[in-house]
This record gives structure tokens, C-alpha cells and sequence, in this order.
């Protein structure tokens, strides 16, 4: 078993950053891809960003690419999503996944992922 546990979550202006960092405990962190997914009100889960197991392959949704930036830190079992440039249409709750798939694939799916947190609030005020 895998647990994850959000952090980092708040409200912020427009334009400005936040970071969320992801607590990942149970097994081997480092057997493990990474994903950040985020959800609206009344509205569907949605990939944001992939990071793989080693941290050299990365993918982002093109709604964040250039503005967000996924990273890993296996030693300290954590995974981290830098957020800048923060618009009102980032307002959701961000959830940090776990992928036991071994592939460097972009895996984009809620379904395919295993684990998942509890999820942290990111609004984000105009």
C-alpha cells in the first residue's frame, strides 16, 4: 500500500506561484511514475503533469506547459509541482498520483494511475 499526502495548496493572485509538494510513504518510492491531476467543481479530473520514475521524462498538459514544472526528489520520497504565472482557470483541487506502470509513456488517465492523495485547494483570485 501507498499513501500520498498534499501540501503546499492556498490562494494566491493572479500571476502569482505556489508550490505542492507530495509525502509518498508505503513501498519504493523510486518504483513508482508521478502524476498531478486537478479537478473544478463540476468538473472531470484532469492530467496536469507526468514525471517518470527517475525524473528524466516529463509531460504537462498544454494548459500549464510553460507555466508549471514537475520534479522528484527520490531520496526524500517526494514530488513536487512548481506553479507560476497562476490564472483564475488553475482554481481546483490538485491531486498528486501514483503509477506503478513501467513505461516512460505519457499516461494522461485517472484510470490509469493507482494511488492517489486526498487532494489540496489551489484558488486563485483575479
Amino acid at each position: 500500500q501507498v499513501q500520498l499526502v498534499e501540501s503546499g495548496g492556498g490562494l494566491v493572485q493572479a500571476g502569482g506561484s505556489l508550490r505542492l509538494s507530495c509525502a509518498v510513504s508505503g513501498r519504493t518510492f523510486s518504483g513508482y511514475a508521478m502524476g498531478w491531476f486537478r479537478q473544478a467543481p463540476g468538473k472531470e479530473r484532469e492530467f496536469v503533469a507526468r514525471i517518470s520514475r527517475s525524473g528524466g521524462v516529463t509531460y504537462y498538459a498544454d494548459s500549464v506547459k510553460g507555466r508549471f514544472n514537475i520534479s522528484r526528489d527520490n531520496a526524500k520520497n517526494m514530488v513536487y509541482l512548481q506553479m507560476n504565472s497562476l490564472k483564475p482557470a488553475d482554481t481546483a483541487v490538485y491531486y498528486c498520483a501514483a503509477d506503478s506502470t513501467i513505461t516512460t509513456l505519457k499516461l494522461d488517465l485517472p484510470r490509469e494511475y493507482d494511488y492517489w492523495g486526498q487532494g489540496t485547494q489551489v484558488t486563485v483570485s483575479s
